[in-house]
């Protein structure tokens, strides 16, 4: 099958919060406005943010949200500093794995998001 491009919906409650965030924190381009949801454009696909969902004044568990938002970045470091400086609180800047290196942190619904570091030993590296 040849799929045109890749997309992820989120649906959100705090629904202005979400869109402030992910346009002027995470900076992503604004590619459509609807009624109910904005689409962000992202590397090789979209970023849908719809009305409709829950917040949690926490991280949402697997449970309630069993999908985590993943940005990967040359330099981890660097990109987290970028946000921190724009606002962002991480729930963690650094986590060291044998397959990776993340940072972590909550958009205004808590949903995870995690910024990963790319290199060879990545599960997403090319």
């Amino acid at each position: 099958m040849n799929f045109r491009e890749f997309g992820t919906i989120v649906f959100v409650e705090n629904y202005e919060a979400c869109i402030d965030f992910y346009k002027n924190i995470l900076q992503l381009e604004v590619r459509n406005v609807k009624e109910n949801l904005v689409i962000f454009t992202v590397s090789g696909g979209y970023l849908m943010v719809e009305k409709g969902g829950y917040s949690s004044q926490s991280e949402k568990n697997r449970k309630r949200n069993p999908t985590v938002l993943r940005f990967d970045v040359d330099s981890l470091d660097e990109a987290a500093d970028k946000l921190e400086k724009r606002g962002v609180n991480f729930i963690n800047k650094r986590l060291a794995f044998d397959w990776g290196t993340i940072a972590v942190f909550l958009d205004p619904d808590g949903n995870r998001i995690e910024l990963g570091e790319i290199n060879e030993i990545t599960g997403s590296f090319k």
